[in-house]
C-alpha cells in the first residue's frame, strides 16, 4: 500500500506537503532562536548549549537535538526527492514548453525549482560554516555560536550567500504554504484568501527573522 501510495502523484504531493510543514516548524523555532543573539554573547550562547541538553536526565546529552536532526534529515530527503519525481513527471507528460507562460502564476511559483536547488545548496554551506566549522573563516570556536555568527557576517560574501538563500526562502514559503494547504485539503473557496494571507505573512516575518542577524552585525548593533 505505502509503495502504490508513493508511485500515485497524489502520494507525491502528500509527502512533499507534510515534509514542507515539518521543515516550516522547525523554522519558526529556529528563527525565534536565532533572534536571541540580540540579548548578547552570554543569552545566546547559553541558548545552544540548552539545546543539547534537552530531555536531561532521561535523555542523554545531545539525543534530543540528534532526533530532531534526523527527522529534519528525513523531511528535507523526502521533500526534494518527491519534488525532483513530480517534476521529472511533469516534463514526461509535456515534453514540450507552453508556448505562454501561465497568465496567473507569480514570481514565486515560476522560480520553485530554482529556489529549491539554492536552498538545498544553502543548507549544505551552512552547516559546513556554522555546524561543522569547515568552510568558517576567523576561526571557528567550538561551543560558542554567538561568536561564529559574528564571524560569517562579518564578511561580504557570508551576508550576500545568506541574504540571497533567505530570499528564495521566502518565495518557497509563500508559494509553498499555500500549495500544502491545497494538497492536505485545506484549501476552498471562502478559506483560499486567508490561507494566501497566512502564506504571505510567514513568509514576510521568516524571510525579516533571518536576514535581521546579518543585518544586525553589519550595523554593528551585534558584535
Amino acid at each position: 500500500m505505502a509503495r502504490t501510495v508513493w508511485d500515485s502523484t497524489v502520494g507525491k504531493k502528500t509527502v512533499m506537503a507534510v515534509s514542507g510543514l515539518i521543515m516550516l516548524l522547525y523554522l519558526v523555532v529556529h528563527m525565534i532562536g536565532n533572534l536571541k543573539i540580540f540579548f548578547g554573547a552570554g543569552e545566546f550562547n547559553h541558548y545552544a548549549h540548552w539545546l543539547r541538553t534537552v530531555g536531561e536526565p532521561f535523555m542523554h546529552y545531545e539525543w534530543t537535538l540528534w532526533l530532531v536532526r534526523i527527522v529534519l534529515v528525513v523531511a528535507v530527503v523526502a521533500h526534494a526527492t518527491s519534488a525532483y519525481q513530480l517534476s521529472r513527471r511533469d516534463i514526461r507528460a509535456r515534453p514540450r514548453k507552453y508556448v505562454h507562460k501561465k497568465p496567473r502564476a507569480s514570481y514565486a511559483t515560476r522560480t520553485m525549482r530554482w529556489g529549491g536547488i539554492i536552498l538545498g545548496l544553502f543548507i549544505v554551506w551552512h552547516i559546513l560554516d556554522l555546524t561543522t566549522g569547515t568552510v568558517h573563516t576567523g576561526g571557528f570556536q567550538e561551543g560558542r555560536p554567538y561568536q561564529n555568527v559574528v564571524d560569517t557576517f562579518s564578511t561580504w560574501y557570508g551576508n550576500a550567500i545568506y541574504v540571497v538563500a533567505m530570499l528564495a526562502l521566502g518565495l518557497h514559503i509563500r508559494h509553498g504554504f499555500w500549495s500544502a494547504a491545497q494538497t492536505l485539503g485545506a484549501g476552498s473557496r471562502t478559506r483560499d484568501r486567508a490561507l494566501k494571507t497566512v502564506a504571505d505573512v510567514l513568509a514576510l516575518l521568516l524571510t525579516a527573522g533571518f536576514i535581521a542577524v546579518p543585518v544586525g552585525v553589519m550595523t554593528g548593533v551585534v558584535s
